[in-house]
């Protein structure tokens, strides 16, 4: 894979056509990275689509430019149709295809450049071009810096700014998490000096809810939470039937595997959902416990140090047995 800033002389050549996409179920960071490329592609000149490989909360729809992402699974055909003569393709805040869900190998196979923008670990090497830096807070913060690498700082306008934010914001935890480093507040102060207001989005993130978020919350910390102080963890395991019976949707679940980590002496926390086709799996971790090797050695997964997740084709049960099976082998690196 070279170096993403080799991709400049395609960028600055004749324009073509640029697809750009994300992992399934996209977060506020997936998201805002890709409208964030979006917005600056088309200022270079650049015919450019984004497609989601499945659809996204509804507390992102208030991003500039969501009305014109793709949603694959809604609309395979009219995606497929979108992707052809991609002359370029980014593939941001995921490192492997599969990330994509069905997409996936539609995208391996089309025959253009790949470039890859991300910050996970143990990047797949199918990409011509890109960037896989682990240190950095999240993948829209590489996007600032590689607009800004490219010269084009100037470009940085009020719909990249949002997008930036959005993602930087999310993914550190609103600037809590270790990950935040100078160079994020730097660039926060930047994009605020170029007129960003951040209090919008803050509301339109996190106070965005309807009430049957907060009665599920509070069933599933009364009812679905168990607490394993002997491997200092704590898991939620959620059954299909409280999705349903809550009615949720895409991204309602969102930050409830960090409630657990508010406990003292907890350093392991787990989000187990059983939806209809399979069980997915979310980790987060404090301190040195690697939930990225966890989640990839257990639950065919993967992620960063302290955050990852997995999926399971086994029943919701007999996933939660394999993950307390697991913890006990993990009983003294969880110490």
């Amino acid at each position: 894979m070279r170096p993403i800033l080799e991709i400049k002389p395609l960028l600055e050549n004749a324009p073509g056509k640029i697809t750009i996409t994300m992992h399934q179920k996209p977060d506020a960071d997936a998201m805002g990275a890709s409208l964030a490329l979006y917005h600056y592609l088309l200022q270079k000149g650049h015919t450019v689509q984004v497609i989601s490989p499945t659809n996204f909360p509804d507390f992102l729809k208030w991003m500039p430019g969501c009305d014109r992402v793709i949603n694959f699974e809604a609309d395979q055909a009219f995606a497929l149709e979108a992707l052809k003569d991609t002359r370029i393709l980014f593939c941001l805040d995921f490192n492997t295809f599969r990330r994509t869900h069905q997409l996936a190998p539609h995208l391996e196979q089309l025959n253009c450049v790949k470039a890859l923008i991300d910050h996970h670990q143990e990047p797949d090497p199918a990409f011509d071009y890109g960037i896989s830096n682990t240190a950095a807070a999240a993948t829209a913060q590489l996007i600032y810096e590689f607009i800004v690498a490219m010269g084009d700082s100037a470009l940085i306008n009020g719909d990249i700014a949002r997008c930036i934010y959005a993602g930087t914001m999310t993914d550190t935890g609103s600037f809590r998490f270790a990950s935040t480093s100078a160079a994020v507040h730097r660039m926060v102060a930047d994009l605020m000096d170029r007129g960003l207001e951040h209090e919008p989005i803050h509301h339109s993130i996190y106070d965005n809810y309807l009430e049957n978020r907060f009665r599920f919350i509070g069933y599933v910390l009364q009812n679905r939470f168990e607490v394993f102080y002997d491997y200092n963890t704590a898991m939620i395991a959620i059954p299909h039937k409280d999705i349903k019976r809550f009615d949720l949707k895409t991204g309602d679940t969102e930050g409830l595997v960090n409630y657990p980590l508010a406990i003292q002496g907890i350093r392991l926390a787990a989000l187990i959902i059983g939806w209809e086709n399979d069980v997915k799996l979310s980790f987060r971790s404090k301190g040195d416990f690697d939930v990225n090797r966890f989640a990839r050695r257990y639950f065919q997964g993967g992620g960063h140090k302290n955050a990852a997740g997995g999926h399971s084709q086994d029943s919701l049960a007999d996933t939660v047995e394999r993950f307390k099976q697991a913890i006990r082998e993990n009983k003294d690196l969880l110490k």
